[in-house]
């Protein structure tokens, strides 16, 4: 199988079972972060395996929740782990992705280089010009779940995000946080809050 194949299957299987509540997670975020991963493996000496397997998991890391918002990881990382080996997966590639799935989980702490890409690629829009439009889709989607109630109470949200939230990959260190942190800024000044 190739990747081509797997977003097709993705598509075709799961598609109909993400809640139409997530106007951030949905099916447009996985193919969002595999599309960033892309971009990774064409700047780093990844073997064309380990590619497959890191655009496997952006595919996967957000399918849990067709099983519900909290835990997520853990129910894709299920998800995969009954859906691969069908797709000829070895057990040891299907424990990478699970590692790479995991790694997504907020606060991230990635093991590896690869695990480091797809936390990278999971919150590039942190340090873009699509951080307002994405964010906005992420406030509608905690809104309609109803785990926040204002912009306000979703700006003080993002700010102690930015924070503390770190990139891990060279390239998202240097080309990323600099714009995640004129992000911040701007929000703070919004509210005219301090650090």
């Amino acid at each position: 199988m190739n990747i081509t194949k797997l977003k097709k299957y993705i598509l075709e299987k799961f598609q109909h079972l993400i809640p139409g509540n997530l106007s951030y997670h949905g099916i447009h975020h996985s193919l969002s972060v595999l599309e960033v991963c892309g971009q990774y493996i064409g700047q780093l000496e990844i073997t064309e395996h380990d590619a497959f397997l890191l655009q496997t998991a952006a595919l996967f890391h957000d399918l849990g929740f067709t099983h519900g918002y909290d835990n997520h990881e853990e129910q894709s990382v299920l998800i995969a782990a009954e859906v691969l080996p069908e797709l000829g997966y070895s057990i040891t590639d299907i424990e990478k992705i699970a590692g790479m799935i995991r790694a997504t989980k907020l606060p991230q702490n990635p093991q590896n280089l690869l695990e480091e890409i797809i936390g990278d690629s999971d919150l590039d829009y942190l340090g873009t010009d699509e951080f307002y439009t994405t964010g906005e889709t992420l406030y509608q989607e905690l809104f309609a779940n109803g785990r926040i109630s204002s912009h306000e109470e979703w700006d003080r949200l993002q700010v102690n995000f930015l924070r503390t939230h770190r990139y891990h990959t060279t390239f998202a260190r240097q080309y990323r946080e600099p714009r995640k942190q004129q992000h911040l800024q701007e929000i703070l000044d919004k509210w005219s809050w301090t650090i």
